[in-house]
């Protein structure tokens, strides 16, 4: 049997999504190994976020009551005090700013090899890790030659779990080294216009190259509007200085996973199509019936979408 510690990550007083995802992956890793899932909640509201992370498949929680928001020295610190304790096998990490920020460091500390932007995991006499490669245009499985590792694992690609369970909740002390924590948070500022988070949106409608022109764009935000939905866009259009850097979805973008999400002129080229696949709902509309777009879509549209728009505009006023 072996034991799967998963890092959980929290922002601003509220956990992240990955935190729930991770859960659901830990889960599927000891489903094949047949040991316990753990969970570390370095910082912030820690007995909040573990009765909010109390959830099916998950055996025990470890709460680590140090500071408000992430630190690098501290998590560091805290992850390598706790696997040190628990001597999990796999301790996964979220493949995010912060966990890509701490996972080499705690990798290193621990004398593990790691593994970054996992979409799939499984231990079939060892780990195997499923990683994309050139743009995510292909599919790699990783076979890790070592007994323990640590492992990143992308956003939006396992679902979140809800289901509630009873696991242990555990308040974990170590004995902080002060003289290794070199950064201090003195405060917190979003990047870019910081007017909205499209990773928090539940309704996106995403607009692509197929609106020709920035003046259309408002069409768009028109819909979005009806529909109470953020905007958001492809790569082409933040290139063209149209939408801000922040409402781009894709590789290079934002990862999302809303509940819908509705491609508007998008072709869905790979580093798109990496960065929305994980929405409960896809709607595309597109001219071209053999748009890649429509490979992954739930509902697809084909027409021009200035016909289109106006059109679902008028249905949902």
């Amino acid at each position: 049997m072996s034991d799967v510690l998963a890092v959980v990550e929290h922002r601003r007083g509220s956990l992240r999504d990955v935190s729930f995802e991770l859960v659901t992956a830990g889960s599927d890793l000891v489903g094949d190994t047949g040991g316990d899932l753990h969970l570390a909640i370095i910082g912030g509201d820690v007995d909040a976020f573990a009765g909010e992370l109390s959830l099916a498949g998950v055996d025990a929680i470890h709460t680590v009551a140090e500071g408000d928001e992430f630190n690098h020295d501290v998590t560091v610190q805290a992850v390598e005090a706790l696997a040190e304790e628990l001597d999990p096998t796999y301790v996964l990490m979220g493949n995010t700013v912060n966990g890509l920020d701490y996972a080499p460091a705690v990798a290193e500390r621990l004398d593990r090899p790691l593994v970054t932007d996992a979409i799939g995991l499984e231990n079939d006499g060892g780990l195997v890790v499923t990683r994309e490669m050139y743009a995510s245009k292909v599919e790699s499985t990783v076979e890790v030659d070592a007994d323990r590792a640590a492992v990143t694992v992308r956003p939006g690609e396992w679902d979140a779990t809800e289901e509630p369970g009873e696991p242990a909740i555990e308040a974990f002390s170590f004995d902080l080294d002060e003289s290794r924590v070199r950064s201090r948070v003195t405060g917190f500022e979003e990047v870019g216009s910081g007017d909205v988070d499209i990773a928090d949106a539940d309704v996106l409608v995403s607009v692509g190259r197929g609106i020709e022109e920035e003046e259309n764009i408002e069409l768009v935000q028109e819909l979005a509007d009806a529909l109470g939905a953020t905007l958001s866009s492809s790569r082409p259009i933040v290139d063209n200085g149209w939408l801000p850097k922040d409402r781009q979805v894709g590789q290079s973008g934002k990862v999302v996973t809303p509940k819908f999400y509705i491609a508007v002129g998008i072709s869905g080229a790979v580093q798109h199509v990496a960065g929305m696949k994980g929405a409960e709902n896809i709607v595309a509309i597109n001219t071209d019936p053999d748009a890649p777009i429509f490979d992954i879509a739930d509902y697809g549209i084909v027409g021009d979408l200035f016909d289109v728009v106006p059109e679902l505009i008028e249905q949902f006023e």
